[in-house]
């Protein structure tokens, strides 16, 4: 026993030594890793100590294998990933396929244990055909036992989880809780029941892929925050989120030296089209603002009215929440209320400045979002909003019309500062629809209709579709140039930096969810 024990071990330390794993992976960088590459893929080399390797099932019913097994189908442990402190468990799918049993949890709720109690992220390699069948209850009460600890360290620890094979049944709930999901395309797949399911209860013909796979997850579902092409490529996908995270809710994300020089803009000046109805490209103003190649998008391919992720803006990390133009308008909807509400309270857990870019129509129309609960939906955006204390920077480059301007992070839900561009419109709805409100009778009975439509749309338009009233009455703190943003914004979370709120005594509110 004893020898064995040690071939093993002499085995695992040849594979570390001078970074073998990660030369294996760089090697295969199409291909996937086996749990071990990936561990030792992702944290700075040489770093990784495990916890748990000698750990075995024991369960030999119903036909289980009485050779032992060590690790039971999962690595666990602690490494460094930048330098920094962080806890990881993968899965590895060639011992009992990565079925989790009792000590498979075992070993992953001890190390999120330690994880909470040390303040460090926590990261999930998820691979595994599901819970240990011939383990019965007692896997189900090691995924619950899991589950419970992604409810108790979320919101005080980061924590991030890759799919990187199968995931189905209960298994999905785990990622679902955590910050942020991410999927390998052709590779991984999430669902609660699988094809042959499907197929007996509804009559659908679905593929693994069509079902849950990185591709329906990332633009249909919303489930997948990010998809990589590869393992590799998901594994340098996590080490760059964990550039623009802090360790814990008690910390700020860490800062890149940054001297200040001319912050001036000039390719901002002529983003906005001549026409207020033409469409432009959201992601050019957020380039002319933050720090060069800083942005790192989340959600990329789901509900694309709204863009979501995080940048540095003067060396320092923030999220940033802007409607997007090109799609739909930048309306929002459903999907898109959703996306920037679990996005704002992550930014609101771990204490990252948001910035808000507006250029919002309202809210979409029809009986299908209606239906789908845009009411309810909506709210969710509001209320994570009107409840973050971070630091909060609006700026309206264009339209801000209706209920959709109280959301978007207006000066009367809390925003600490906010400024619009010259071409901003700031009103209940846009000229020409007001205008055929407040003005039907009027137009009706003119001699040149059409053309009297047009001078009330004018005359509203110079009325109230400027972003001076409301900077008149204190709801726009400045009104600035579209080159001076940068420096604005600069200045602004420099400001703010220091911001402290103090809340009504509640044990939580209640988030229309």
């Amino acid at each position: 026993m004893k020898d064995k024990i040690k071939a093993l071990e002499d085995k695992i330390q040849l594979a570390y030594k001078g970074g073998g794993e990660k030369r294996i992976a760089t090697q295969h960088a199409k291909k996937k890793l086996t749990a071990r590459e990936r561990v030792n893929y992702l944290l700075d080399e040489g770093s990784f100590e495990e916890i748990g390797l000698l750990v075995t099932h024991r369960t030999t019913d119903f036909g289980m294998s009485n050779e032992v097994y060590y690790g039971d189908g999962v690595i666990t442990g602690y490494g460094t990933i930048h330098s920094r402190l962080v806890y990881v468990f993968a899965q590895d799918f060639t011992v009992f396929g990565g079925a989790l049993s009792e000590t498979h949890a075992e070993k992953i709720c001890k190390i999120m244990d330690m994880a909470l109690k040390n303040g460090a992220p926590l990261i999930g390699l998820n691979d595994s055909g599901g819970a240990r069948i011939q383990e019965g209850v007692r896997s189900l009460a090691g995924y619950a036992d899991i589950f419970y600890r992604n409810v108790q360290v979320s919101g005080v620890i980061p924590q991030i989880s890759a799919i990187m094979g199968p995931c189905a049944g209960g298994a999905v709930y785990s990622p679902a809780m955590t910050d942020f999901t991410m999927m390998v395309e052709n590779t991984s797949y999430m669902f609660v029941t699988g094809p042959s399911v499907v197929k007996t209860v509804t009559n659908e013909e679905v593929t693994s892929e069509e079902l849950g796979g990185a591709s329906t997850h990332s633009t249909k579902s919303g489930v997948a925050h990010i998809t990589s092409a590869n393992d590799v490529e998901c594994l340098n996908d996590i080490k760059k989120l964990l550039h623009y995270l802090p360790q814990n809710n008690q910390q700020k994300a860490p800062n890149i030296a940054y001297e200040l020089g001319d912050e001036l803009r000039e390719e901002l000046k002529n983003v906005i089209p001549d026409h207020p109805n033409k469409p432009y490209d959201m992601h050019l103003v957020i380039k002319g603002i933050i720090d060069e190649d800083s942005f790192y998008e989340i959600h990329k391919n789901f509900a694309e009215n709204n863009i979501v992720g995080f940048a540095r803006l003067g060396g320092k990390s923030i999220g940033i929440i802007a409607n997007q133009p090109l799609f739909l308008a930048g309306v929002l909807d459903v999907n898109s209320s959703i996306k920037a509400a679990r996005f704002t309270r992550f930014c609101d857990c771990f204490n990252i400045p948001l910035l808000v870019l507006v250029d919002v129509p309202g809210f979409l129309p029809g009986t299908d979002q209606e239906w789908h609960g845009i009411i309810t939906h909506g709210a969710k955006l509001l209320y994570a909003l009107s409840e973050a204390t971070v630091p909060r920077v609006t700026v309206i480059t264009r339209k801000a019309y209706g209920g959709a301007y109280d959301v978007m992070n207006s000066k009367h839900i809390g925003a600490d500062m906010n400024f619009a561009w010259p071409s901003a419109e700031i009103a209940v709805m846009g000229a020409k629809g007001a205008s055929e409100i407040i003005f039907k009778k009027e137009i009706a009975e003119a001699e040149n209709p059409a053309a009297k439509l047009i001078e009330k749309e004018s005359e509203y338009a110079e009325k109230f579709a400027t972003p001076y009233l409301a900077a008149q009455r204190g709801f726009i703190d400045e009104v600035i140039l579209p080159e001076e943003t940068r420096r604005k914004l600069i200045k602004a979370f420099k400001m703010l930096e220091n911001k402290e709120v103090v809340l009504p005594k509640r044990k939580h509110g209640n988030i229309p969810l």
